[in-house]
């Protein structure tokens, strides 16, 4: 992936969720940067990778890395089913459309 793609990704996620915010923990202690929650995620998915693997490469532990990839709620079910039917134009749905039946 090019790095503009990368950091473009990055900045839309970390301005989209908080999970994605740098925070700091309750010792003070700087947390994980957006760079490294974005990488955990996209070897998650581009690799299939366990998320356990994580742990040495990204300093990341399991419950933390699984947090990024949690199921969306109403809220985003909703929001990509306007997005997407403002681009496609089939409301109401997700996913690919299977046009092999249609006549």
């Amino acid at each position: 992936m090019r790095r503009e793609l990368f950091l473009r990704i990055v900045n839309a996620l970390e301005n989209h969720s908080a999970f994605f915010q740098q925070r700091d923990d309750a010792v003070r202690r700087k947390g994980l940067s957006p760079l490294q929650k974005c990488t955990a995620v996209i070897r998650q998915l581009a690799y299939g990778v366990p998320v356990d693997h994580l742990d040495e490469y990204l300093r990341m532990g399991e419950s933390t890395a699984i947090r990024y990839l949690r199921r969306p709620n109403a809220d985003d079910v909703q929001r990509l089913l306007q997005i997407h039917d403002e681009r496609h134009g089939f409301p109401g749905m997700l996913g690919n459309l299977d046009c092999m039946h249609w006549k």
